[in-house]
């Protein structure tokens, strides 16, 4: 068997292809916006126009405005109001957290009593409420301890028990603990049933999954619909001027009801609102960043972070601005 050895053809020398002239590589141009550009400019004409009625107009006066917004009446009813809201926060979502537990239960019993309550007080409106326990001495003169249908060990009258501070956190924690064991509840279903089968799998007692396996992931899906809960309380604590309790609301209106004065003070109590829901926000923020931290392991800069972070960049350009000259 004979074996030959070609030679190898020589391939093609490659042409050395010329460079890309510049002038015939295609111009990229930002996508234009017209109605964009023309709706913010609108926008912007418009917030321009309301705040020059807000400087020029004199109907504002704003030096009433200042004259009564931290006046020694104004800061005390922000300071009713403050209570009023925490003290019926805080009894609501307790009451709230003990529907939703109920509403979850496997008895028929707890589960339509709580459904039963949560409808009835979502159907009445709030101001409805607060007169009916105002005027709870009319249709209960006395409440006493005993043996229930049986005889009375102790008794006391109804009218000095519930004065209209006690009415008022009756009605707005009742209320609110309505809305509550909804939100509890439905940050309770959020969470994954799994989570208690392997706990109990663990011999975790029931008390313990709850309170350190449910709660805790559960507050992820609470704490926004809560955040919103108490802002909503907060104002709505106005309603009981229909009770002369002299929060915020009531408390300006008794002094423009005096002075005639209604728009600055109008706007005192506008101001009020506007920097407590705000500080309201801001813990809210805080709150829910902190039980965000099994989930989002690198959660977004706080707004102080951010504020640090431009000091920080402003301060370094200038530094290398300041060594290139």
């Amino acid at each position: 068997m004979e074996l030959t050895t070609g030679t190898a053809t020589p391939l093609p020398a490659t042409a050395h292809a010329d460079p890309p002239d510049a002038s015939a590589t295609p111009k990229v141009v930002p996508a234009r916006h017209p109605a964009r550009w023309i709706a913010a400019l609108a926008v912007l004409v418009v917030v321009a126009q309301f705040a020059h009625g807000l400087v020029t107009n004199p109907v504002w006066e704003w030096n009433v405005f200042s004259q009564y917004v931290l006046s020694q009446t104004i800061v005390h009813a922000v300071g009713v109001t403050l209570e009023l809201t925490v003290c019926a926060q805080m009894a609501g979502f307790l009451l709230g957290t003990v529907l939703a537990f109920m509403r979850l239960s496997r008895s028929p019993v707890l589960r339509t009593v709580a459904w039963a309550y949560v409808w009835v007080f979502r159907s009445i409106p709030m101001i409805v409420q607060l007169v009916f326990w105002f005027n709870l001495g009319a249709l209960y003169r006395q409440l006493g301890l005993g043996i229930p249908f049986g005889p009375v060990f102790w008794s006391f009258a109804t009218n000095g028990l519930v004065g209209s501070i006690g009415a008022a956190l009756i009605g707005l924690s009742l209320h609110q603990a309505a809305y509550a064991a909804e939100v509890v509840r439905s940050g309770l279903l959020a969470v994954d049933h799994g989570q208690l089968e392997a706990a109990a799998a663990l011999g975790i007692p029931r008390a313990r999954q709850i309170r350190r396996i449910v709660l805790p992931q559960a507050m992820r899906a609470i704490l926004p619909t809560a955040g919103n809960e108490i802002i909503g309380l907060l104002k709505g604590t106005s309603v009981v001027y229909v009770m002369a309790i002299g929060e915020l609301f009531y408390q300006v209106q008794v002094v423009y009801g005096r002075t005639g004065q209604v728009i600055p003070l109008l706007m005192v109590a506008t101001a009020w609102y506007v920097l407590l829901t705000s500080a309201l926000s801001i813990v809210q923020h805080y709150v829910e960043r902190r039980f965000a931290r099994g989930a989002d392991r690198t959660p977004p800069p706080t707004p102080a972070q951010r504020v640090r972070r431009l000091v920080r960049d402003v301060r370094q350009t200038a530094l290398t601005t300041g060594d290139g000259k």
